[in-house]
C-alpha cells in the first residue's frame, strides 16, 4: 500500500443543490468523518465538489475505503496518488501505482480534467502528453483511445495533480440528516430493512420500532432484528431500536376479534405505536417494508384501513416493487442473510387462515371497538425499551 494513496469522494446529488447546498455538503463532511473515526485520523475537507480523504500517519485505509463507500451522498469513490502537477511527475507516478495494471492490460488510454483552469495545459494536452510518455515506458502496452483494457485518469487541481484508476459506485443518494427524521417499523423479514436503507438513502434520520411477543417469539428473533440494526449502521450511523412489547394485544385481538382481521387490526395498532415513538422522539414520518399486493394485508384497501389510524406520513418506499428487486437490494446492502434466518417475529403469530383482502373499514373499526385501544395502546407504549446500536457494535447472531 503506498502511504501516500487517499480517497477522491465524488459528490452526487448534492452539487445540484441551490441556496442551501452549503448545508447539504457540510453534513456530508461530518458523515464522513463520523464513519472514518474508527479508522484512524484522517484530513477530511472539500474542494470543487470533490470531497478528500488523506490519511495522517498510519490508518487501517480498507475500512476506510467500505467505510466511504457506504457514506450516503457520495456517487463514486477512487483511490489515488497525489503529484506534482508536471508531465514527469504525473508519468512517474502513474507508472509506479498503476504498475500491477499495466502489467495485466494490453492497451491503455489517458483522461484527464483540468479542474485548475491557471494550468498551462488543457485535458486534451494533458492526456497527450502523459499518454505519449507512458506508451514509451510501457510499449507492450498499445494506446487504445476507444476501449481501452486500462484507463489512467489524471486530474489538476489546485494543490497538486491526483492519478487514479477508475473509480467504483458509492452509495449516492443524500446525506443522512438532511431529509428529516422518521420512524422505520423493523421486522425479521427481507422488506423492511431494504425499505429503511432507502429512506435513509434520501437523507432521512431513523429510529426504528420493533415489535416482540414472548413467548410467542424468541430472543433469538429479537437478536436477529437487532443484527439487521447493526448491518444498516455502516449506511445510516448509530440507531436506536424501540422494542414494543406486543404480546398482550395479540392476545387481545384472538380472544375478541373476528380471524379474517387478525392481521389488519394487528398493523392498526403497531401503527399506533410507532406514531406515538415518532412524536415522543419529533419525527415527522412512519416507513414500512409494504409492497402492494404482496399479502393479504398489503392490497390497496388494507392499506387504507391502517394508514386510518395515522396522524403522519406514511412512507412505503418498496409500494411498487416486487420481491425480486427486493432480494437484489437486501443481498447488495448485506441484509438478506440474516433476514432469512429460521426465527420468526410477531407477524406470524396467530395469523389467520383466511384473511380478509378487501376489507371495509367501517367493519374493521366495529370489529376493534370490542377492545379499550387506548389502554393497550398506553400500557404496551409504557412498557417498551430502547437498545442503542453503533456502528463498532459486535454482531448479536
Amino acid at each position: 500500500m503506498n502511504q501516500q494513496e487517499i480517497f477522491l469522494l465524488k459528490l452526487g446529488e448534492v452539487v445540484l443543490k441551490g441556496l442551501n447546498r452549503r448545508s447539504f455538503e457540510d453534513k456530508l463532511l461530518s458523515n464522513v468523518r463520523r464513519r472514518l473515526r474508527g479508522c484512524g485520523s484522517f484530513q477530511v475537507y472539500l474542494r470543487q465538489s470533490t470531497i478528500y480523504v488523506e490519511p495522517q500517519g498510519e490508518c487501517d485505509m480498507e475500512a476506510a475505503w467500505e467505510a466511504c463507500r457506504q457514506v450516503f451522498g457520495v456517487v463514486s469513490i477512487a483511490r489515488a496518488v497525489p503529484c506534482e502537477k508536471t508531465v514527469e511527475a504525473i508519468t512517474d507516478t502513474a507508472e509506479k501505482y498503476l504498475a500491477s495494471e499495466f502489467a495485466k492490460a494490453k492497451s491503455f488510454k489517458v483522461e484527464s480534467k483540468r479542474a485548475d483552469k491557471s494550468y498551462y495545459l488543457n485535458s486534451i494536452q494533458i492526456s497527450q502528453e502523459v499518454g505519449g510518455e507512458l506508451a514509451e515506458r510501457f510499449p507492450s502496452v498499445a494506446v487504445d483511445v476507444h476501449n481501452p483494457d486500462l484507463t489512467v485518469y489524471v486530474e489538476i487541481r489546485e494543490k497538486a495533480a491526483y492519478v487514479h484508476a477508475p473509480a467504483v459506485p458509492g452509495a449516492g443518494g443524500l446525506p443522512v440528516g438532511m431529509g428529516g427524521r422518521a420512524v422505520s417499523l423493523l421486522s425479521g423479514g427481507i422488506d423492511s430493512p431494504v425499505s429503511s436503507w432507502m429512506m435513509a438513502r434520501r437523507g432521512v434520520e431513523l429510529e426504528m420500532v420493533h415489535f416482540v411477543s414472548p413467548p410467542y417469539t424468541s430472543q433469538q428473533a429479537q437478536d436477529k432484528v437487532l443484527e439487521l440494526a447493526h448491518l444498516l449502521t455502516g449506511y445510516c450511523g448509530r440507531l436506536v431500536v424501540h422494542i414494543v412489547p406486543f404480546t398482550k394485544i395479540q392476545e387481545e385481538i384472538r380472544k375478541n376479534c373476528p380471524e379474517e382481521y387478525f392481521t389488519l387490526i394487528m398493523r392498526r395498532f403497531m401503527m399506533r405505536l410507532a406514531q406515538a415513538v415518532a412524536r415522543k422522539i419529533g419525527a415527522k414520518a412512519l416507513v414500512t417494508g409494504e409492497s402492494l399486493g404482496q399479502v393479504a394485508s398489503q392490497t390497496m384497501l388494507a392499506l387504507g384501513t391502517t394508514d386510518d389510524v395515522c396522524e403522519m406520513p406514511v412512507l412505503r418506499p418498496l409500494i411498487g416493487m416486487d420481491k425480486v428487486e427486493i432480494i437484489r437490494i437486501a443481498r447488495q446492502i448485506g441484509t438478506f442473510d440474516t433476514s432469512i434466518l429460521p426465527y420468526e417475529d410477531c407477524c406470524t403469530v396467530f395469523t389467520p387462515r383466511h384473511p380478509c383482502t378487501r376489507p371495509k373499514l367501517e367493519d374493521v373499526r366495529a370489529a376493534e371497538a370490542a377492545l379499550d385501544v387506548d389502554a393497550l395502546v398506553n400500557e404496551a407504549f409504557a412498557q417498551s425499551s430502547w437498545v442503542r446500536v453503533k456502528i463498532t457494535d459486535e454482531p448479536r447472531i
